[in-house]
């Protein structure tokens, strides 16, 4: 109860940080909707708008170890208020696009430095900074389920703009509702004056940046969490991706694809709040290979049969479930291992990886449907490497328990 307690003070800044999670996650979740549209009103095609997604990945990944070095340098409040205005700029670019190059700039790049600035891993950053210990953990899962329910928010609303409008009106409501992430991030930001970090002697808290990478990618643990992170983002943006084609090839109603993805995103909050829980009574590494094999044995069972709505729903269920549980769990993993300062910096080296491997789950699914006229090989493919990654990272964790690396 004591430590409820003390959340008090905080807890203005908590509210602003998943609220900046919140819209900023939900509307890149959203965009796909505005292709169709798009592509067939001005001079861009499907492959150029999913290479814009592309290259905002890749750039989210890139720019997510800068964010957590310039946090710790000017603190949070700047990063994060960058961030939300690269997300104003973004959509704005994309709203008023008449060629390919918009396009990329807009949903790729701004939005991609968007989200490494003002997302998941300045969001986690700030709750760690501003919770207990004891409870960090559960923290970490309730925001990060925030995530979810900006998407459940903000497509409906997409759709809404779209259907009785035009695509263009509703990137111009998007770009409003990215006017919102501002004061969010400001206020989120104040968590540089109410919890200034307290160096430790006993990770890396008192180590340069430079430093703090090296004995990261000397911490065999942590090189072992960020590879099976690979495996995670291929999967998760591969059904993302391919789910809804995938159903039309199979014959089903193209509104079952849409309705699986909202129910992934209702689910995805009851899982990330459960494992936030789970990762403060279990270790955090035996969770997380639990959760990659799991997935990989649920995609398994449900691709070997053909699909039906029934089907559908119970896979969209189980897998939301098993969505974005592993962010607190990473984020904690991190924190564990190498303190508070440069948690931003080193997660996102991580979470590198996991981009990489969403680029490879919609690039490479794409490809292989394209070459082999299935996504068989695709399938197998993800199942087997979900499989050995989450067997790696369990038996890994129990025969080489996470111990805390000496600082250099």
């Amino acid at each position: 109860m004591n430590n409820f307690t003390a959340l008090r003070p905080v807890l203005p800044i908590l509210i602003a940080a998943a609220i900046m999670l919140s819209l900023s996650f939900g509307l890149r979740q959203s965009l796909g909707l505005f292709m169709p549209s798009l592509t067939g009103d001005i001079a861009v095609t499907i492959t150029d708008f999913t290479f814009a997604i592309a290259i905002q990945n890749l750039i989210w990944g890139i720019f997510q170890p800068l964010a957590g070095m310039f946090a710790d340098r000017w603190g949070f409040r700047p990063v994060m208020v960058a961030g939300a205005i690269s997300y104003v700029i973004g959509m704005s670019l994309l709203a008023s696009a008449d060629g390919v190059l918009m396009v990329i700039i807009g949903a790729g790049v701004c939005v991609g430095i968007a989200m490494a600035c003002a997302s998941f891993a300045m969001t986690l950053s700030v709750t760690s900074r501003l919770v207990p210990a004891s409870i960090r953990s559960t923290a970490l899962g309730i925001v990060s389920a925030a995530g979810s329910v900006g998407a459940i928010v903000t497509a409906p609303l997409g759709q809404f703009l779209e259907s009785f409008y035009d695509w263009r009106v509703g990137l111009i409501g998007f770009t409003i509702i990215a006017l919102l992430i501002i004061p969010a991030a400001w206020i989120a930001g104040r968590v540089d004056k109410e919890a200034p970090l307290e160096l430790s002697p006993d990770n890396s808290d008192r180590l340069s940046a430079s430093a703090a990478i090296v004995v990261a990618f000397r911490h065999v643990p942590f090189v072992v969490m960020a590879i099976a992170y690979f495996v995670c983002g291929m999967q998760l943006i591969f059904i993302t991706t391919h789910l809804p084609s995938y159903l039309i090839i199979c014959g089903m109603d193209p509104m079952l694809g849409a309705s699986a993805l909202g129910i992934i995103a209702g689910f995805n909050v009851l899982g990330s709040i459960f494992f936030g829980w789970a990762g403060g009574r279990w270790p955090k590494m035996i969770l997380l290979g639990m959760i990659y094999i799991s997935r990989s044995l649920v995609i398994a069972c449900y691709f070997i049969l053909p699909p039906t709505p029934t089907t559908t729903i119970l896979f969209a269920a189980i897998m939301g479930f098993l969505w974005l549980g592993v962010s607190p769990l990473v984020a904690g993993s991190v924190v564990e291992m190498f303190g508070l300062r440069w948690q931003a910096m080193i997660q996102g080296f991580a979470f590198f990886s996991h981009q990489i491997g969403s680029f490879m789950g919609a690039f490479g699914g794409g490809w292989l449907f394209d070459q082999l006229g299935s996504y068989n090989l695709a399938l197998q493919i993800g199942v087997g490497l979900g499989l050995f990654a989450g067997s790696a990272q369990i038996i890994f964790a129990l025969y080489t328990p996470p111990k805390k690396p000496m600082p250099a």
